[in-house]
């Protein structure tokens, strides 16, 4: 990974919950252009799922995203095989997104914290609707960055102003193609 990415620094106190109801864009930018590899826990190979959408997104802004599903483990899902968990998947990963409920976040956090040294991890991020704080502060305390609450597809497509196109408001007004956060 090219760049390290700086822990969440928005409370003055590390043990409130309140913190992760807000992410700056620089955080949020600053992941999305570190991160080249992504494990996607909760990975679907219906079309029509969000973790479908989120993978194929991803995939195609650059990314590389292993499908984690053990109900689905040894098929694939958009030209990628899924693994049944994160410590088998071959390869190092950077940020795992957990498309899980927030019950499972917690035990899904703990084998990430388990793994998170061979694989290279560095981000848990949990997608829109999941949030469990108890998983948020054992992978901070051991060194994670944690994002809740939040969908990685989103807030790419947010941060680079594709959403204007799509009749969402960004707040970014230019006459210029952006760059999303991930840069090449």
């Amino acid at each position: 990974m090219g760049n390290t990415i700086k822990p969440n620094t928005l409370a003055k106190n590390p043990e409130s919950p309140k913190r992760h109801d807000h992410y700056s864009d620089r955080t949020l930018r600053s992941i999305l252009s570190s991160v080249r590899s992504i494990a996607l826990v909760g990975a679907s190979t219906q079309w029509r799922r969000p973790s479908y959408y989120a993978m194929k997104y991803l995939q195609r802004k650059g990314y590389k995203v292993y499908p984690i599903n053990p109900l689905r483990a040894g098929q694939e899902v958009l030209g990628e095989v899924i693994h049944p968990r994160i410590c088998e998947v071959p390869s190092s990963i950077d940020m795992v997104d957990i498309f899980r409920n927030s019950e499972a976040a917690l035990d899904i956090s703990k084998e990430v914290i388990a793994n998170k040294d061979d694989k290279g991890t560095q981000v848990l991020w949990m997608q829109l609707g999941v949030r469990n704080d108890t998983a948020a502060k054992l992978a901070e305390e051991a060194g994670l960055t944690v994002i809740m609450n939040r969908c990685p597809k989103i807030e790419f497509a947010r941060l680079s102003g594709e959403l204007g196109w799509y009749g969402i408001n960004s707040k970014i007004i230019t006459s210029k193609r952006l760059r999303g956060p991930h840069h090449d």
